[in-house]
């Protein structure tokens, strides 16, 4: 395919001006100018874009689906350039599941204090990389390991174990749990995201296991009695639910938590984010 983004520009140009003459005005090139690009156009892709009379130029059916793609593509290359161009006046951090837990405010309002002139956004995203390798997001909070040689990762802080279950389960009448208390239930697991993995118990002594891929189906079906999970403390802060109750589990391992960036093209914001999360988990 030979079309591109100057023919595109030019014909929105000429539909949104209504005349060639008024297009090429607006895109500062000559009226003959417009004519070829809009030709060169319906050339490459085989088809007739506009009806011109003396009097006006309008889209023919064709021409109208082609014109609503054509300003997707344009505005999508708007923000594509943004992106490249934007150096540290944004800086978007993906998570999966729970962002920073009990931290994610503080995180927020802090770094609008210290770093006004960066723009923080944090951006859900249900992959093993929270986003990053996708490329919607710069930074990527992860709660495990990730074996992918493209990417480097700094642990800020560590979290506790806890069991997510039905608030009517017998467990909830205990402040805190070990992992031979859950292996009689079913337990609810994300193996694309999520933090806990039968491994975490010893050989042939693990609970039964059913698979979820979203934090909300894994609360859905916990609060039903169905199943209980095991995650993060980052989960029981931010996703209290009615019907659900979270207890700690006191002879699990935690959890470490790393912000992730791509090896050799950091975001220039990722020291100043990584020392923020290490003192807000050190004296959380």
């Amino acid at each position: 395919m030979d079309a591109d983004l100057r023919q595109l520009r030019c014909l929105v140009a000429i539909v949104d001006e209504g005349t060639f003459t008024d297009a090429a005005i607006a895109l500062g090139i000559s009226q003959a100018a417009a004519s070829r690009t809009l030709a060169s156009l319906e050339r490459a892709l085989g088809v007739r874009l506009l009806r011109r009379t003396s009097r006006e130029v309008t889209p023919t059916g064709t021409g109208l689906r082609v014109v609503a793609q054509a300003r997707r593509v344009l505005a999508d290359m708007d923000d594509l350039y943004r992106t490249a161009t934007s150096g540290d006046a944004h800086l978007r951090i993906g998570y999966a599941w729970s962002a920073l837990g009990r931290h994610t405010t503080a995180f927020q309002r802090r770094w609008a204090a210290q770093h006004p002139e960066t723009d923080l956004q944090l951006v859900r995203a249900n992959t093993a990389t929270a986003g990053l390798a996708e490329g919607t997001c710069d930074l990527a909070v992860i709660r495990r390991p990730v074996d992918d040689r493209r990417f480097d990762s700094a642990i800020v802080g560590l979290e506790r174990r806890y069991c997510a279950m039905a608030a009517d389960d017998p467990l909830a009448t205990r402040r805190s749990l070990r992992l031979s208390d859950i292996s009689g239930h079913t337990m609810l697991i994300d193996r694309r995201t999520g933090t806990t993995t039968p491994e975490l118990w010893p050989p042939e002594s693990g609970p039964a296991t059913k698979e979820t891929h979203d934090v909300d189906d894994w609360l859905t079906v916990i609060a039903a009695g169905r199943s209980v999970g095991v995650t993060a403390e980052s989960t029981a802060n931010q996703y209290q639910r009615p019907g659900i109750v979270y207890r700690p589990v006191r002879d699990a391992e935690p959890i470490a938590v790393r912000l992730t960036w791509w090896r050799g093209d950091p975001h220039p914001a990722t020291q100043a984010a990584i020392e923020m999360l290490t003192a807000l988990y050190r004296t959380g």
